[in-house]
């Protein structure tokens, strides 16, 4: 049985965190921006960095190396703020998604996603909607909806400490 999903006519947003890259379907994406000065929530979660104005709108922003439990990072030249429109409970929600730097607007090799691996353990893959490859990495393509309806951290592994973020420094 084919356990491939899938994908020839979807083209994705290529996204970098940390070495890995991910992957967003381009009709989510309303705009990538360059890193802006954010108003910071008190009390928000830790991958809640902030709230920017996008013409007038109040729009969450997400680190998202926070949200898959990495430790945060300082701005660099590359860091980039994908504003997503992702369909949750039957609305859309608006938000900011800090990325390390965005790639490029393709499709994937085959135009197929594998399903997330069983690795024989639980692991928070209910986030991932497919694993694809382009070229000859992989690419791990979010189930969006999944990843941003839960306050939880996206993977295990997560250190039991709040990251420090200095989203300030150079």
């Amino acid at each position: 049985m084919d356990q491939h999903i899938a994908t020839t006519d979807t083209q994705f947003v290529m996204l970098g965190i940390d070495r890995e890259i991910f992957a967003v379907p381009v009709e989510t994406v309303v705009e990538i921006l360059d890193m802006r000065d954010m108003f910071r929530v008190p009390d928000a979660p830790a991958h809640l960095a902030g709230l920017i104005d996008v013409r007038g709108r109040s729009v969450p922003v997400i680190d998202l190396r926070v949200k898959l439990g990495l430790p945060a990072k300082a701005v660099t030249e590359g860091t980039r703020i994908m504003v997503l429109e992702v369909p949750i409970s039957g609305g859309q929600l608006v938000l900011g998604l800090i990325a390390d730097r965005v790639y490029e607007v393709a499709s994937l090799d085959d135009g197929k996603l594998e399903p997330p691996p069983d690795i024989g353990t639980k692991w928070r893959s209910e986030y991932i909607r497919g694993v694809g490859r382009r070229g000859e990495q992989f690419v791990v393509v979010f189930d969006l909806s999944r990843l941003f309806a839960s306050d939880d951290q996206a993977f295990l592994g997560v250190s039991d400490r709040p990251p420090v973020l200095d989203r300030d420094a150079a």
